[in-house]
């Protein structure tokens, strides 16, 4: 079967999908929490064979650390599906009750969107929450993942696959994409696909957007910032942003570009300096600072740049103001921090910053729909429209209207034999 013959059989069955209670999906989501954790060892030497593999092809240290998939990594992705069956049900929630006159009301409910395209990176993990997900909201998923996980995630659908099934959701409710010319042929399925979610570099997010007739949500490039006021407390600000950068250096939220306000640089910069050292972090900066804590002289690209490694550029500001400039110019609208102690300036500073997550004394690899108490997220959206930020359960569904009538015609409106009296109940 085709892709284009597996979305139109998937657009026929998302509304059979999408009517199966709350308690259906969950049991769901609870079975592929145990048939994962009972094949551990399976999912495990798969994996091996992706990292092994990997080594082969030269496959970069960033991807290598993304596609790695052990105990913790299995472990969190079963705790992101329990927190996800924890979670109250939002598929028919009714958002609006409207008497437009008497006999005619008017409800607003939400609803699964329907059949969605998920393409993403090097990421097993990202299989586990993106399937889960769409099933706790009722949505059917077309999955394609990255070619350098393959074993891993071909093993991973299966379980997960045969699960859901077996719980009692339709067939249609999730395929997986294997092959990369299928990726084309999805594409091409604006007929039958609702949505489409790639996360990857920013080339190929642009590439699926000009080549698609689907709606596209997602981001691409994570060049997040971190801003160091004036007024900032050294204890806060050294393990703030060694956080940010170390903790996970190939993460789209991790920190690549540090400003740092002229009256703060002399308080911040030797302790700073010591931990990028301990942390074997390279330092590429503006000239004052490259200078006296051996950096490299940073360049115009350098800030442009999604680094996914031990190396974080850093700029002298003169005031809050220029921080906030370079980074709406320079940032992905990602995630992006202050430290400030002073509350004017967060408040300015957050309300300035045109990002999907903005921060005040904290790390941005916080920027997560598991951390935000969502259960898991198929991505991040750095767009305006629908969904921003961490995409978790509310960001899968939109809404419906329907209209209780009592044999009411538009003709007796227009003419002025009735009119309308708008009463929210």
């Amino acid at each position: 079967m085709t892709i284009r013959e597996k979305a139109a059989a998937m657009k026929l069955d998302s509304p059979l999908m999408a009517s199966k209670s709350a308690a259906v999906r969950n049991q769901a989501l609870a079975n592929i929490a145990r048939a994962l954790l009972t094949n551990q060892e399976e999912i495990f030497q798969a994996n091996a064979q992706d990292l092994a593999e990997a080594a082969e092809n030269n496959i970069p240290e960033a991807v290598v650390k993304r596609l790695k998939f052990n105990s913790q990594k299995l472990t969190d992705a079963v705790r992101g599906i329990e927190n996800l069956i924890g979670l109250p049900d939002k598929v028919y929630e009714t958002q609006l009750v409207r008497e437009l006159d008497e006999g005619l009301t008017l409800v607003r409910e939400s609803c699964p969107i329907g059949v969605i395209g998920v393409i993403f990176e090097a990421r097993p993990d990202a299989l586990v929450q993106i399937a889960s997900l769409c099933i706790k909201s009722g949505n059917c998923a077309i999955l394609k993942g990255g070619s350098e996980t393959k074993h891993t995630n071909k093993i991973l659908f299966s379980l997960i696959y045969q699960a859901a099934v077996e719980s009692g959701l339709p067939e249609n409710c999730l395929f997986q994409a294997e092959l990369r010319d299928e990726i084309s042929e999805l594409l091409a399925c604006h007929e039958s696909v609702d949505l489409l979610i790639p996360r990857g570099s920013n080339a190929f997010v642009q590439y699926i957007m000009n080549n698609t007739k689907i709606p596209v949500m997602g981001h691409a490039d994570g060049i997040c910032h971190i801003y160091v006021d004036k007024e900032f407390d050294i204890e806060k600000a050294v393990p703030i942003i060694i956080d940010a950068k170390t903790q996970y250096t190939a993460a789209c939220n991790a920190v690549e570009t540090l400003l740092v306000h002229k009256d703060a640089v002399d308080a911040l910069m030797p302790r700073l300096n010591e931990a990028f050292r301990a942390h074997n972090i390279e330092l590429r900066a503006t000239a004052d600072i490259a200078g006296q804590y051996e950096g490299r002289l940073a360049t115009d690209e350098d800030f442009a740049t999604e680094y996914l490694d031990l190396i974080i550029s850093a700029k002298t500001v003169e005031n809050i103001d220029e921080a906030i400039l370079h980074i709406n110019r320079y940032g992905s609208h990602h995630t992006d921090c202050i430290i400030t102690e002073n509350k004017e300036a967060a408040e300015h500073f957050m309300r300035m910053v045109d990002s999907a997550g903005v921060y005040q004394n904290c790390s941005t690899r916080f920027a997560d729909g598991f951390r935000y108490g969502f259960g898991a997220e198929v991505g991040i959206s750095t767009g305006k429209i629908h969904a921003r930020g961490p995409v978790g359960l509310e960001g899968l569904l939109t809404y419906k209207y329907k209209l209780y009538g009592n044999g009411q015609i538009v003709a007796d409106y227009v003419s002025g034999k009735k009119e309308f009296h708008f009463k929210d109940l």
